[in-house]
């Protein structure tokens, strides 16, 4: 897919929700001071007899090693997928089965299928709360407060590109590698869909943006999950290109439902609510796409 590069997909016996996903609540600081022991006497030598040995230093505080998962989690709804894939875009019971089987039992769960999203979700943040920054004082000022002034006029293509760094710093990690790639083929989409000032950025523009954005990002943690076979499996490049359509518009259906429902609740978006804003549509679309693979796979 677009500028993806081809990858065997996780094992399976790696965490839910790897460690370094974790909030940062969850991160191993350094240790607090030992307490003195009770009853030391104050500036008592420490060759005096009558004193008790130091404590040891306590050890140091680190996260828990998370539990590892079934190993064989992924397997089921890979060999939907493969058989989703094979078909041609035909079977449609078995992309069904395969999108709900990742949800609930692959992740565990809406919950932690959003959590797995790690870098597409604070990248996600990052571009809705630059888009809410140009609603509110302009895309020049919001330009400004990055420091990219330079870019402020130009086509929307051209402001995007010089704001990659900065939506989705790319560290080298598949997580991070995924929201790069969903943000590059986002700018794509936006050039076919006529979206090109973004001065003029309309609200409803602004949640086609992010919605190209979401949809891109699960998209890609899907494949990289589960749909190895995507590309390679059918023989006829139109019909690789016709299976990844139906899988692209399955699960946009699922984000701009989410979407919509959360917009309605949060009509004003404020810099303080982004990043709980996109938690919740994250967790809310793999919830929405698990129906809708049920509703399929019982057709």
């Amino acid at each position: 897919m677009g500028t993806s590069t081809a990858y065997g997909g996780p094992g399976g016996g790696t965490p839910l929700v790897p460690s370094w996903l974790g909030s940062d609540d969850d991160a191993g600081g350094p240790a607090p001071p030992a307490t003195p022991p009770a009853g030391a006497p104050a500036g008592a030598p420490a060759d005096d007899p009558a004193s008790p040995a130091p404590l040891p230093p306590a050890p140091p505080v680190r996260p828990a090693i998370p539990t590892p998962a079934d190993s064989s989690r992924f397997t089921a709804p890979r060999s939907n997928f493969t058989r989703f894939a094979h078909s041609g875009g035909g079977d449609r019971a078995s992309l069904g089965r395969a999108v709900s089987g990742y949800v609930s039992k692959s992740s565990g769960g809406a919950r932690q299928a959003a959590q797995r999203m790690g870098a597409s979700r604070g990248s996600g943040a990052r571009l809705l709360g630059f888009l809410a920054d140009v609603q509110a004082r302009g895309a020049t000022e919001a330009l400004r407060s990055l420091d990219l002034e330079g870019l402020a006029g130009r086509p929307i293509d051209e402001v995007f590109m010089g704001l990659a760094d900065y939506i989705c710093p790319n560290a080298g990690t598949v997580d991070e590698g995924i929201a790069r790639e969903a943000f590059i083929e986002t700018i794509v989409d936006l050039s076919t869909l006529g979206v090109t000032d973004l001065d003029a950025l309309s609200p409803d523009q602004m949640q086609t943006v992010f919605e190209l954005y979401a949809t891109r990002a699960i998209e890609a943690r899907l494949c990289n999950d589960i749909g190895t076979k995507l590309v390679t499996a059918p023989a006829d490049p139109q019909v690789a290109l016709r299976v990844q359509s139906q899988l692209r518009d399955f699960i946009r259906n699922g984000v701009s439902d989410a979407l919509t429902a959360a917009r309605a609740e949060t009509p004003t978006l404020t810099q303080d609510r982004v990043h709980a804003f996109v938690d919740t549509v994250y967790e809310r679309a793999f919830g929405i796409l698990q129906a809708l693979g049920d509703a399929e796979a019982d057709q």
